[in-house]
């Protein structure tokens, strides 16, 4: 595993067990299978990106 990019900080976060699994279900439909954090990174990009002040 590359070590963490500079700029990074860990953070610790709890799910429902619901909300994992629903992670995973769509995570699995991208063409490249990311892990279960970057596809949180993905989501919240993309939530930033649609509520961004225009």
């Amino acid at each position: 595993m590359a070590p963490p990019k500079k700029d990074t900080e860990a953070l610790t976060l709890r799910l429902p067990r619901e909300l994992i699994e629903a992670i995973d279900d769509r995570r699995r439909i991208e063409p490249d299978l990311p892990t279960r954090p970057e596809m949180i990174r993905r989501a919240l990009v993309q939530w930033l990106d649609l509520t961004a002040a225009t």
